[in-house]
């Protein structure tokens, strides 16, 4: 069996790989093109009614008044004192009018700038993009096997985000490179991110110092002024369900907010586990969780732009795991996503998050339940979208590039029907007349091409045909679309001067970094 290693190294280094007809036909498939920010041109969907959004709201906003949220940091907790806010000890206590005023101060969209200003998107009202998956210690390589991740599957996992035209974002940890000391760890994440790929990218937050950083290697590739006022990354920040925001993201909240960087306000909450077991019950905590932090990005640079979010995934009762596309989690994105709108805020959730172990059966069951939702209930920053399996403790080079090609057939649908040449569709039906056919007529010929979503890694040809090129099941098929995109990949043009310089202040700051966590 091939090592993925050595296969990932043979293909960057000879740019090419033998495969036969399936191998030729995949690398036609390789898209290269890139999709502009998601147009949704579809209703948005609002599952339960106003009333009930409002119940939801008035409790979350009695959690804060009431119980209050913890927020484990002095720096923060001065903020809050000299806001007006309720304190005791880390305690903090929301007066509903206090917390909507800070609110109200960020804006409902804002710019998401790459460095190659055609991958620039806009995040916020009917605009959506697609971001990859985030974390994973380990991977599912070309060859089909589970091993931890290492830096060249890094690089691989976003040269592949580069490529997928429907991804608007490399992300940054799509797998984590655990061969590299966790104290470096991050500096070539964010290298390999804006080195292989000119999209826009995700930042750290394991630190403070680490947050700077990747405002420092932002700065070399933009330009300082620039980041200091303009949106150039993406960062998550997790509060600790139920009610606490703790010191290491409280940290990195303060750096990027000050930079004017959007960060993700994401309660990670495992209902039955870290909320009550109830859906609306779980939405009433994390909305409450979400808010607040929220409010306190505005205490730190009022009119930074932010994003209100939510990771809720269900637990299996019976074990303590974690499920992804269950009924429940698609009902609580529709319950978020009307709050999002009642609260005039850009929202995020997540799209392929699933439970399976493989790119299989149910890995499309799954993540078909929650893109539906995701879309449907109009969310603007759709993460995990790209290589989610195990609840994200693996990135599946198949499932990636299933994903991404699936995100094609969404980006379609939630632009809605096409209108354009319906005079055109009708003057053929009159051209062609009964029992006749339109593959020869003027209208097909021109719009064949684009005129339905066409998959690559799905095989609709007949049995026979199958069986004779392999019978190959879909996720072999997906790593091989994987190794020929690979193949393909050419590298975005970077200055040799800001190539230069984040090597220098990679190698500067390893020399000042430690091997080891302290």
């Amino acid at each position: 069996m091939i090592n993925t290693m050595e296969l990932s190294k043979q293909v960057t280094a000879t740019g090419k790989r033998s495969g036969g007809r399936e191998g030729r036909r995949a690398m036609r498939a390789v898209p290269m093109a890139s999709f502009p920010t998601l147009v949704r041109n579809i209703p948005t969907y609002q599952m339960v009614p106003d009333e009930a959004v409002e119940l939801i709201h008035d409790e979350s906003m009695k959690i804060l008044e009431e119980v209050g949220c913890e927020f484990r940091d002095d720096e923060a907790i001065s903020m809050w004192k000299a806001a007006g806010a309720d304190v005791t000890g880390t305690r903090v206590r929301i007066d509903r009018a206090m917390l909507m005023s800070l609110v109200s101060k960020a804006p409902p969209e804002f710019t998401l700038n790459a460095r190659n200003p055609e991958r620039t998107v806009k995040v916020g009202g009917k605009n959506t993009i697609f971001v990859p998956m985030y974390g994973a210690p380990y991977v599912r390589g070309l060859d089909g096997e589970r091993r931890y991740g290492s830096l060249a599957d890094l690089n691989n996992l976003h040269k592949l985000a580069y490529m997928s035209p429907a991804l608007h974002s490399s992300s940054s940890i799509i797998c984590e490179p655990m061969e590299i000391p966790v104290p470096k760890r991050h500096l070539h994440i964010i290298h390999s991110a804006l080195k292989h790929s000119d999209k826009p990218f995700m930042g750290i937050v394991t630190s403070k110092e680490r947050a700077e950083d990747v405002m420092k290697m932002a700065g070399i590739v933009f330009g300082d002024d620039y980041v200091k006022d303009n949106t150039v990354v993406v960062s998550i920040t997790n509060c600790n369900s139920p009610l606490v925001w703790d010191a290491t993201m409280l940290d990195a909240m303060k750096v990027y907010a000050r930079h004017n960087q959007p960060l993700i306000l994401a309660p990670f909450a495992l209902c039955g586990a870290s909320t009550s077991a109830s859906s609306i019950g779980a939405v009433a905590q994390v909305n409450a969780e979400a808010l607040a932090g929220v409010a306190f990005t505005q205490l730190i640079r009022p009119g930074s732009p932010q994003l209100y979010g939510q990771f809720m995934v269900t637990v299996d009762m019976k074990t303590g795991a974690p499920m992804g596309g269950t009924p429940e989690a698609a009902q609580m994105m529709f319950v978020m996503g009307a709050l999002a709108r009642k609260y005039k805020l850009p929202w995020r959730t997540s799209g392929f998050h699933v439970g399976s172990k493989l790119n299989d059966a149910q890995a499309g069951y799954e993540a078909n339940m929650l893109m539906h939702a995701a879309i449907l209930s109009g969310a603007n920053y759709i993460w995990h979208v790209a290589g989610w399996l195990e609840a994200g403790l693996c990135c599946g080079f198949s499932k990636f590039v299933t994903d991404a090609e699936q995100l094609q057939g969404w980006y379609k649908y939630a632009q809605g029907p096409s209108f354009d040449d319906f005079k055109e569709a009708m003057a053929a039906i009159r051209e062609v007349g009964p029992a006749g056919h339109f593959l020869g007529t003027k209208h097909t010929l021109e719009h064949f091409e684009n005129a339905f979503f066409i998959p690559s890694i799905m095989d609709f040809n007949p049995y026979e045909q199958w069986s004779a090129e392999g019978a190959k099941d879909h996720d072999a098929r997906g790593r091989e679309k994987a190794t020929a995109m690979l193949a393909a990949y050419q590298e975005p043009a970077l200055e040799q001067g800001i190539a230069d310089g984040l090597s220098e202040f990679i190698a500067k700051r390893e020399s000042e970094l430690p091997n080891n966590v302290s």
